[in-house]
């Protein structure tokens, strides 16, 4: 069995003394693992970071073999996300949650939104939603199409923690203190979101990412996501 192909590098871990196992998510292929022979050489070293890019081939004698990866960078991104904190949490935050997606399982449009996020200007905005395509792509995503009450599909502000669907303004009036607040770039394509309303996105977020994901699989949320949402949240001096 082979195939080549370019990966987005999501993680590596050592394997044996001189070996890593590189983990990386590829279009039509998706979260595919394989062992990088020589992988912790200074050769390698620089390759294999993750939120680069990288040309693989993969063999494997079995379709469900780990496999061998030969690896060659096309984009080398870790050095100038590393030089910057807000921009190295945010691709660890990246990296980490496409690492929730079951394996060889394609997911094409979170592999282009990764790349735009890791390539473009820091975006709190696109990682608000690209958190929320995270969980539509595991089956959790939320219905911010109309309102679970009333069907209205305006005016919505509210999510229920339980469903994930949304409520008009109307409708949650009685039950503010049992709902979510909806920021409205969520529910748009345009504008810009506001601090307070990327601390409610990542709210969101977070707490069903929480009750369907962290808390069930027994993961602790990403380390570095709090400070990355600070960062992005909190004026600066």
């Amino acid at each position: 069995m082979e195939w080549t192909g370019e990966g987005l590098l999501i993680g590596v871990r050592r394997h044996g003394e001189t070996s890593l196992v590189a983990e990386a998510m590829v279009a039509g292929r998706g979260r595919h693992l394989g062992l990088v022979r020589g992988g912790r050489s200074p050769k390698l070293a620089a390759a294999l970071q993750p939120g680069n890019t990288v040309q693989l081939v993969w063999r494997a004698r079995l379709e469900d073999h780990l496999g061998i990866f030969t690896v060659e960078l096309l984009t080398g991104r870790a050095a100038n996300l590393m030089a910057e904190k807000a921009r190295l949490y945010m691709s660890q935050l990246v990296c980490e949650l496409l690492r929730l997606l079951p394996e060889r399982d394609p997911h094409d449009r979170l592999l282009g939104m990764a790349l735009g996020l890791l390539d473009g200007p820091l975006d709190g905005t696109a990682l608000a939603r690209f958190e929320l395509a995270v969980l539509d792509e595991l089956g959790f995503g939320l219905d911010l199409s109309a309102c679970a009450a009333t069907g209205v599909t305006d005016d919505l502000t509210h999510v229920s923690p339980r469903t994930g669907r949304a409520v008009s303004r109307a409708a949650a009036e009685p039950y503010l203190d049992r709902l979510l607040p909806l920021p409205s770039f969520l529910t748009s394509q345009r504008g810009n979101a506001s601090p307070p309303d990327l601390v409610a996105a990542f709210r969101l977020s977070a707490h069903f990412l929480d009750l369907h994901v962290w808390h069930p699989r027994q993961l602790a949320p990403p380390a570095t996501r709090d400070a990355l949402i600070e960062l992005l949240t909190v004026p600066g001096p």
